[in-house]
Formats: structure tokens, sequence, C-alpha cells
């Protein structure tokens, strides 16, 4: 069974942003943990930033990817906040393919 995690945000939770960036860490950090790790985690609005050169998650992301985790940018939002070619690590992509990959995988988790 494919599983995705879809982030839609730089941090994790509302309120504190200084927390949601410690938690977004650790969420992050548990993932590579895992010895199921997911398939993809696709990042959208906000979240792209994660994967650019300013991110203070690529120590994880970078490993997340070199051991085949899918790490997909929605291509919109790399424009929106100019983030073309800024990208560190993942690929970038169109909401057609970040569809398909949701509705093709049997478990998406959206923390």
């Amino acid at each position: 069974m494919k599983t995705t995690i879809l982030l839609n945000n730089e941090t994790l939770g509302a309120g504190n942003d200084g927390l949601g960036e410690k938690l977004i860490g650790s969420f992050l950090r548990k993932i590579w943990m895992l010895v199921e790790k997911p398939d993809s985690i696709i990042f959208y609005n906000s979240a792209v930033k994660l994967l650019s050169k300013d991110s203070l998650v690529l120590d994880v992301l970078v490993p997340l990817y070199n051991s085949g985790v899918d790490l997909i940018a929605c291509g919109t939002c790399v424009g929106f906040f100019n983030l073309e070619g800024k990208l560190e690590v993942g690929r970038v992509s169109d909401m057609s393919e970040i569809v398909r990959i949701l509705t093709n995988s049997g478990k998406v988790i959206t923390p």
C-alpha cells in the first residue's frame, strides 16, 4: 500500500511559529527513523520553502530523498514564493500529478 504525506505549511500546527518549526523538524526526523518510510511527501503552499536552501530541515530531507522517498513540490507554489531554481532537494511537479499520486495512495497523512 502506497503512503503519501501531505505537508501544507513550513511549520507544524497553529499558534507559535517557533514551536511549529521545531515540531516539523521533529516530525520529519521521526519519519526518517521509520523502517517503512512513506513513498512520497508532497509539499504545497508554504511547505515548499522546506525544500529550499534556507530550510532548517534539509539535514533530514536530503537523506529521506536519497533513501528513495519522492519529495514533490507544487510548481504553482514554487512560483508563488519565487523559489524557481532554489530548491536544494526534491522535484517540482504539477497539480495533475499530485492528484494522481494522492488518489493512487492507499494512505494519505496530513499532520
